[in-house]
């Protein structure tokens, strides 16, 4: 189970690792994971430059032990091997409905299985209509790590703000097949 802590902006550390879906960042600030992000391919070369991040992705010798796990994770969890992250987590300065509706994800919606919208702002017990759920979804700072591809509408996938810029539901799809949770009445 991830822990949630609220710190300052300090001095942080990322790495980049290849996946299936795209290369990834993690950014820790040595007690937290902070931020997870999908990084795009430099528009000359079509390569990811990992010159500026101080690590050079996975196996790269770390400073940071968390980010070094953080990385470790997300191997494993492309593997197969790994179901749920443990991580010390920071959600930053979003607001307290936020909060509670990523908690109520990560806690209540495990992998191979989907929540709706609706069914997600029911759960948070924030009183937030399904459309606002889409919206925190979109700001969370962790996707992954806090699987908000886990979600989605009554009658269809919804949307996904991960993933490659322009292959969010391409990217929902195929962590959803890669979980075996998407519920073959409804895709």
């Amino acid at each position: 189970m991830s822990s949630y802590e609220f710190h300052a902006e300090d001095d942080s550390s990322q790495a980049t690792t290849g996946t299936p879906v795209g290369p990834i960042t993690v950014t820790s600030n040595g007690r937290s994971i902070t931020r997870v992000t999908w990084r795009e391919p430099d528009t000359e070369s079509g390569q990811v430059d990992d010159t500026d991040l101080g690590t050079a992705g996975p196996d790269a010798d770390h400073t940071d032990p968390l980010l070094a796990e953080a990385l470790r994770q997300l191997r494993d969890y492309f593997d197969g091997t790994l179901t749920t992250f443990d991580l010390p987590l920071d959600l930053g300065q979003i607001s307290a409905t936020a909060r509670t509706v990523l908690t109520t994800l990560d806690e209540t919606v495990g992998p191979g299985t989907t929540v709706t919208y609706g069914e997600l702002a029911r759960r948070s017990g924030t009183g937030i209509p399904a459309r606002a759920i889409g919206s925190i979804m979109g700001m969370n700072p962790l996707p992954l790590v806090i699987a908000c591809h886990r979600v989605v509408a009554s009658d269809g996938l919804g949307g996904y703000s991960g993933g490659r810029r322009g292959e969010g539901l391409a990217t929902k799809r195929w962590l959803l097949e890669f979980e075996d949770a998407l519920p073959p009445t409804l895709f």
